[in-house]
């Protein structure tokens, strides 16, 4: 399987595994040399310069949060996950926003997100009167109980 890449914008970095065991790959900011300040609680989309294709319709890209960013410094997706269809060949912009209480610098060059591809289940839908039981039912939120280990 092949994702085919192309760089857009000066200073954009292709997509890359940080090591052989990476499931995903890094994207990096393309945000000019002073950067993007978010303050707290302020949002921002970043571009990468990066526009993928992917390898057919049965695939997805998503883009997560990097992990290290998220805890140590609060910044997380604004869209919680991104979702990239195979159809898409625009470039791939992270949207980012600050939930701590310092101010943030994004810095060219960082990397400020994860992308995963993965497969996708295309099912036909059908519409029903009624969905088959199971113990659990309707319950939502809370309803299998607590873990008690």
């Amino acid at each position: 399987m092949t994702l085919r890449y192309q760089l857009l914008r000066p200073g954009a970095v292709a997509p890359m595994r940080a090591t052989p065991g990476s499931a995903a790959m890094d994207l990096h900011a393309v945000c000019g040399e002073a950067g993007v300040t978010l303050p707290p609680s302020g949002r921002a989309v970043i571009p990468t310069g990066v526009a993928i294709e992917l390898p057919g319709p049965d695939t997805v890209a998503l883009v997560f949060a990097r992990s290290g960013l998220s805890v140590k410094h609060g910044l997380a997706l604004s869209n919680g996950v991104g979702v990239i269809d195979s159809d898409y060949r625009g470039e791939i912009s992270v949207g980012l926003v600050n939930l701590s209480d310092q101010p943030y610098t994004v810095h060219p060059g960082e990397r400020i997100a994860q992308l995963a591809v993965m497969p996708v289940l295309l099912p036909a839908l059908e519409r029903a009167d009624a969905l088959t039981p199971t113990e659990r039912g309707a319950g939502g939120f809370g309803s299998t109980g607590k873990f008690s280990g």
